[in-house]
Order: C-alpha cells, then sequence, then structure tokens
C-alpha cells in the first residue's frame, strides 16, 4: 500500500490541502511557517504586557513628559548663553536634540524591559565590566570639559552613567551568593568594588558621582542584613572618608566651603535659588522667565530653578511628588518578591535614581553642595539619558512578575491582607504523610515542635 506525502498547506475538501500562496522570494515552506511565527511574536508581547508593571511605565512616561516641557523652557538661556561668535545655536537646539536622545531613551528602555530576569542580569554583570574599563581609560584617553576629565569620544560618551545601573546589578549578583554559602565574604568583595569605583570617580574629578555609588552600595549591603555592629563602623568609615576628602580633595573641599559659606550674591547656587523662588507657586509662564538667562547650566543641573519660575513652586512639588511615586511603586512591587537578587538589585536601581533625584534636589534649595548632577529624565542630557532609560529598562526587567501566580501566605500577612485561619493553619502546618499521624495545631495555630 502505497503513502502518498501531503504537504503543509490549507485543510480543503475530502481531507486534501491546498498549497499556501506563493510569495515572491519566499518558499512554500517558509511561508507555512509565518503564521506560527507571528503568533509566538504576539504571544510574546502579550506576556511581557501582562508581566510588566505598568503602573511604573506610567510614570516614568509622563516623568520623560515633563522633562522635555522643562528642557523647552531651558533651552533658549542655555542656547543664547553658550552661543558665540563661531558658533550660534537656535532658541529650540536643546529642546530637539533632547526629543532625539528621549526616543533613543525610550527604545533602549522597553527592549531591555523584553529579557527576563536571567537575561537582563548577564547583560547587566558584562555591561559591569565593560564600563569598568572604560573608566580606567577616562583618566588616561578621556577628554577634558570644564575642569574634568570624565567622558570618551569627545564629550559624547560617559562611562560612569552607564556604569550606575551595571552596578547595582553586578552587587545584587556577588552579595546573593550569601544564599549558597553565608560564609562567604560578600560584604568585603562588593566594598572593593566600590572603592575601586570611588577612586576612578575621584581622579576625575567627580566627588557627587562618588557620594552616589557608595549610598547604593551602603543601601543594598543593608538591605542584605548587614549586623548592627558593622552598620556603625561603616558610617564612620564614611564619616572618616569625608574628612579625609575634604583635607585631600581640593575639589570637595571648596564646594563644602562654598556651602557652609554662603557663596556670594553672584554665585551659581544663589542664582538659582532667586530663579527657583522667582515665579512664586504659580510661575511666570512659559519663555516668560528673566532670571534664568543668568544662570549657569540652566537645561542640566538647575533646570528645576527654571521650572519654579516660569510653572511655579507647585510644579516643583509635582516633580518631587512624581519621584516619590516612583520609588513607593518599585519597593511596593519588591513586597511581593522572594527572591533575593530581584530585591537588592531592584532596590540598587531605584535607590541610585532616586538619590541623584533627591541631591539634585537639595542642590537647587540650597541644602547641599553642588554636585554637578542632573535630574533624572527631566534634565537635557545625551548618553546620561540614555543610560537613565537603560537602568529603568533593567528595573522592568528585573520586577517582571507574572499576575497569575498566587502569593503565599506569609507575603499576604506582610501587605497587610487578611487571611482565612484555616488556610494560614495548612500553610503553616505540613500536610501528614500517607499512613502518619496528624499531630494537632496548638491554640495559637502553630505546629507543635517536640
Amino acid at each position: 500500500m502505497s503513502t502518498q506525502r501531503i504537504a503543509p498547506g490549507i485543510a480543503g475538501v475530502g481531507g486534501g490541502t491546498t498549497p499556501p500562496p506563493y510569495i515572491p522570494g519566499i518558499s512554500r515552506d517558509t511561508a507555512s511557517v509565518l503564521p506560527s511565527i507571528r503568533r509566538n511574536h504576539r504571544t510574546a508581547l502579550a506576556i511581557w504586557w501582562r508581566e510588566i508593571d505598568g503602573v511604573l511605565l506610567f510614570l516614568i512616561t509622563v516623568l520623560m513628559a515633563v522633562g522635555a516641557l522643562a528642557v523647552a523652557a531651558a533651552s533658549p538661556a542655555s542656547a543664547r548663553k553658550l552661543s558665540d561668535a563661531k558658533t550660534h545655536f537656535g532658541d529650540m537646539h536643546y529642546f530637539v536634540a533632547h526629543l532625539r536622545w528621549q526616543l533613543l531613551g525610550m527604545a533602549v528602555m522597553l527592549a531591555i524591559s523584553l529579557l527576563s530576569k536571567v537575561q537582563a542580569r548577564r547583560l547587566g554583570i558584562v555591561m559591569g565590566g565593560l564600563m569598568l574599563v572604560a573608566l580606567m581609560l577616562v583618566p588616561v584617553i578621556g577628554t577634558d570639559h570644564n575642569g574634568s576629565k570624565r567622558w570618551l569620544l569627545g564629550t559624547s560618551f560617559q562611562p560612569s552613567e552607564f556604569l550606575k545601573p551595571a552596578f547595582s546589578v553586578c552587587v545584587a549578583w556577588v552579595l546573593s551568593w550569601r544564599l549558597r554559602d553565608p560564609r562567604m565574604p560578600v560584604m568585603w568583595i562588593t566594598g572593593i568594588l566600590t572603592a575601586v569605583v570611588a577612586a576612578l570617580l575621584m581622579l576625575q574629578p567627580d566627588f557627587g558621582s562618588t557620594v552616589l555609588f557608595a549610598m547604593v552600595w551602603f543601601v543594598m549591603v543593608l538591605m542584605c542584613g548587614l549586623p548592627v555592629r558593622r552598620i556603625a563602623g561603616v558610617g564612620v568609615g564614611g564619616v572618616f572618608l569625608v574628612a579625609a576628602a575634604y583635607v585631600f580633595y581640593g575639589n570637595a573641599r571648596n564646594r563644602i566651603d562654598a556651602f557652609l559659606g554662603g557663596g556670594s550674591a553672584y554665585d551659581q547656587v544663589a542664582i538659582a535659588r532667586r530663579t527657583l523662588t522667582g515665579g512664586g507657586w504659580t510661575g511666570t509662564g512659559l519663555w516668560l522667565g528673566t532670571h534664568k538667562m543668568t544662570l549657569p547650566e540652566a537645561h542640566t543641573d538647575y533646570i528645576l530653578s527654571v521650572v519654579g519660575e516660569e510653572f511655579g513652586l507647585m510644579a516643583c512639588a509635582f516633580i518631587v511628588l512624581l519621584y516619590l511615586l516612583i520609588v513607593v511603586r518599585v519597593l511596593r512591587r519588591l513586597a511581593q518578591e522572594d527572591d533575593l537578587f530581584t530585591i537588592l538589585a531592584a532596590t540598587g536601581l531605584v535607590a541610585q535614581f532616586g538619590g541623584q533625584a533627591f541631591i539634585n534636589i537639595l542642590v537647587n534649595l540650597q541644602m547641599f553642595p553642588s554636585k554637578g548632577m542632573t535630574l533624572p529624565l527631566i534634565s537635557y542630557g545625551g548618553s546620561s539619558t540614555v543610560a537613565l532609560c537603560l537602568g529603568i529598562g533593567f528595573l522592568l526587567a528585573i520586577t517582571r512578575r507574572n499576575p497569575f501566580l498566587g502569593r503565599d501566605n506569609f507575603t499576604r500577612l506582610a501587605m497587610g491582607e487578611p487571611v482565612p485561619a484555616r488556610s494560614l493553619r495548612s500553610s503553616i502546618v505540613p500536610p501528614a504523610r500517607s499512613g502518619a499521624p496528624v499531630r494537632p495545631a496548638g491554640p495559637d495555630g502553630r505546629a507543635p515542635t517536640c
């Protein structure tokens, strides 16, 4: 009996099949596979949309929209201040450039968020090693700008900005080794890594980023369960390092002296304060501010002051609220996690993001020494905007969670949700094996220990 091989296609009458339609350049066998490929892509996107933190993505999008409006307000002041006889910038030069960088950053953020947790961890580790090597090359072949050598390839690439998100992923990966062997010196390993990064940053000099990296490391070590004695030791060591920086590091000494001395009426921090309060609660209106025209770095370091003058202090309060909501949202989501790497990495990423915003806001309020640090996703930035979006992409990828996975009763108790007594008792007292007597639970719902 002979068998007839039927080519894949469309089912027809009498059990036969109709060959797929001919597509120029594509064989019929390939054409029969295309629908399944499209279906797999749609399925992967559906899973991504179901697992991603949509609220966090919405808050980030709103923050970037506010940043675009803020750069539009600050662009004329910076463009006119930085124009000279040879180079002339239009009033909207920085605004148009910022929109291009934002679109690139959004594409990078969405691409990274499509990765799985394992893929995001591997990418962060590889990127951390590459950026550390690049940071070592900055003192040798870096570009000097405004007295600081922080850039490679001209002023278009700053390795320390891309090291920030990778640093949190790498430190979280090392600290998670503690689950395998509690005796591993993970704190010392990460401490040495942080010290190497801090030394390379101080050579640039970049005292603000050094403080930020140290703060992120300290927060992650606290989350890992650092003993109280070591917390005190780290605190004393931090005070000693700040004192040593003031004595031996001229950049830090000048900034601290200017902050403690109050500066002069023409100091950039004093100008920023006058700009911030110049618009009152409601602001002067878009492009109607006058104090911003004398403000240095109006589109980067002191963009919050421009927002205060043209949109009012209420707009500044709204920006602060957005940052607070982003941090709280991440921490709220981490309350449902039980993976140590996820908790540590996400905590480090949101601490870096929120800490940078906190420092910039305090500088604009004259409550912190000037650091030369931008306001995340609000200030104008080229590679810094892409690096920040990269960090948010890591955060979205690491915190992806299947919404159909039920939470255990202990997580519900931690979240303050009611748990039925019978359900709680069944989760505490394991079911008995076949043929084994069941020991009754005590009056408090706990299984007897002896």
